[in-house]
């Protein structure tokens, strides 16, 4: 596998850190440690406002925080969708399980992000899958329809309908589902996100669709956009995701051992999109049938 083109990460420090710019990057980045992030800046990766930086200035609010990452190898990952929708003014594709929807975690090259572009170099994406999520992710191609779309998230008017494989025999048909979503403790990265009562407001309803032995099926709306919604919801409610690496039942990591969140191993799907398109009004109902393991029996037969 070739190379990609490096990519630099920008922060703008918001508020006053009160700590070097070595101690900031070591205790935020926590996927890298002090002896790692000192070779950055040795081998001069780091910039303060323009200027290398040697890790020992003390960071003040408004600076510019730059880390110029050298080209690297990324790991292996689908490099295919699927279009469902195209005008000029939106689009919509179908993201296969295993590819990450924008750049992170290592991965730049190998994303929906930068497969859609090199087609439409305009293509602004307005939400994001999980890595190990499949299914419909739309696009806006102007600033007319971006901002016609984010309205339609902001007032809730987006309506948007997920499966999900969960572990245990679901008691009840329904589940309206509030638990707030916060950030929580994780030995690895610090925190991430979880059920939390100090966390913003969410909401699910999740139906059954079908009953397996030790598994249920779910069909989920969510009202809110939270991360990790859908894995966090119903493992608050008690019904983890099968297979998922990080959230037990509770909607918090795992005691020993907890996974990171883009890792994968469950199975979710974001099947439907209804909503008015951003210029006409007309109203659009996008489609991204499930796959095998997510339909129910008499479908998949």
């Amino acid at each position: 596998m070739s190379l990609n083109d490096g990519y630099v990460y920008r922060e703008q420090l918001a508020a006053r850190p009160g700590k070097s710019a070595l101690a900031y990057l070591t205790d935020k980045y926590r996927h890298s440690s002090e002896q790692e992030w000192k070779a950055r800046f040795v081998r001069g990766e780091v910039l303060l406002d323009g200027v290398t930086a040697s890790g020992t200035e003390l960071l003040r609010a408004g600076q510019l925080l730059c880390w110029h990452r050298p080209p690297w190898e990324e790991a292996d990952a689908p490099r295919s969708y699927e279009l469902v929708y195209e005008d000029a003014a939106i689009l919509a594709v179908i993201k296969p399980s295993g590819l990450p929807t924008l750049p992170s975690g290592g991965f730049l090259k190998n994303t929906l992000l930068h497969l859609v572009r090199a087609r439409w170099p305009e293509a602004v994406p307005m939400h994001r899958l999980g890595r190990a999520t499949s299914g419909l992710v739309l696009f806006a191609r102007t600033r007319a329809a971006a901002s016609g779309l984010g309205k339609s998230w902001s007032e809730g008017t987006m309506e948007k309908r997920y499966r999900a494989l969960s572990s245990g025999r679901a008691e009840q048909e329904r589940y309206d589902i509030s638990a707030a979503i916060g950030l929580v403790p994780h030995p690895l990265l610090g925190a991430v996100h979880g059920a939390s009562k100090e966390g913003k407001p969410s909401r699910s309803t999740a139906r059954v669709l079908e009953r397996r032995p030790m598994q249920t099926l779910f069909e989920v709306d969510i009202h809110t956009g939270r991360p990790e919604q859908i894995r966090i919801h119903l493992a608050f409610i008690g019904h983890p995701l099968v297979g998922d690496p990080l959230f037990v039942a509770g909607g918090l990591p795992r005691a020993d051992h907890p996974g990171l969140p883009g890792d994968g191993g469950y199975l979710l799907h974001a099947e439907w999109l209804v909503f008015a398109h951003p210029l006409s009004g007309a109203p659009m109902q996008l489609h991204a049938p499930p796959p095998r393991e997510l339909r129910t029996t008499a479908s998949a037969s």
